[in-house]
């Protein structure tokens, strides 16, 4: 059974009820120019978040002081790096926090170079393939899947990019065992950072239904 990971709310009452629907990863975007930087306040609900539910701080480009902070006191489950983090960097975060889980995302296009992630094997828990853009992801928009069969190695990734309600039949056609989850964000939106619970739902139902 494939995980969720719904990605970028930023309002309590929000927050709230996207947990309910039970996603296996909840995303919070710590990337001050993004549209759905989470406010101090709203994090602080983060740790008051049920425990099956894993909480990811979204970080990009930042330096290790503040993303250990943010783990220490908001307890996140796992980080989720979106920008150029060195195989190094995410090391530092698994040697300081053995329990917790990297996320090294990546922008996919049809000219990218996979025997790049080799560095990154040891380093990190998953690979995040994203659309590439100038934006770091939140983009609305997909990437052609076929291009993972250029994907070589073994370790786990979540699938994002644009993905919505429409693409349900499509992602349960997909026969890759490494396909570990979905990451889903912008197309699940009522306007950025507020998330529609009800079509995350009907997403929810549609992916498990044979």
């Amino acid at each position: 059974m494939l995980k969720l990971k719904v990605c970028g709310m930023r309002l309590a009452a929000n927050i709230a009820a996207v947990a309910e629907l039970q996603p296996d990863y909840l995303g919070f975007i710590f990337y001050e120019k993004s549209p759905r930087l989470i406010s101090d306040v709203s994090a602080e609900l983060i740790k008051y978040i049920p425990s099956e539910i894993k909480t990811v701080g979204v970080f990009v480009n930042e330096g290790l002081e503040k993303v250990n902070d943010k783990i220490n006191t908001l307890k996140l489950k796992a980080v989720q790096l979106h920008g150029g983090e060195s195989p190094e960097y995410c090391a530092a975060l698994k040697s300081s926090f053995p329990a917790l889980e990297v996320i090294k995302a990546f922008g996919i296009d049809e000219d990218f170079d996979f025997s790049g992630l080799e560095a990154y094997l040891n380093a990190v828990d998953y690979f995040l393939f994203d659309t590439k853009t100038k934006t770091h992801g939140g983009s609305g928009k997909t990437f052609d899947w076929s291009v993972l069969d250029r994907y070589t190695y073994t370790k786990p990734y979540f699938l994002s990019g644009g993905i919505d309600l429409e693409h349900a039949p499509a992602i349960k056609e997909i026969n890759d065992e490494r396909l570990y989850a979905l990451d889903i964000n912008s197309r699940f939106e009522i306007e950025p950072g507020l998330k529609d619970a009800e079509k995350i739902k009907e997403f929810i139902k549609e992916m498990n239904t044979k």
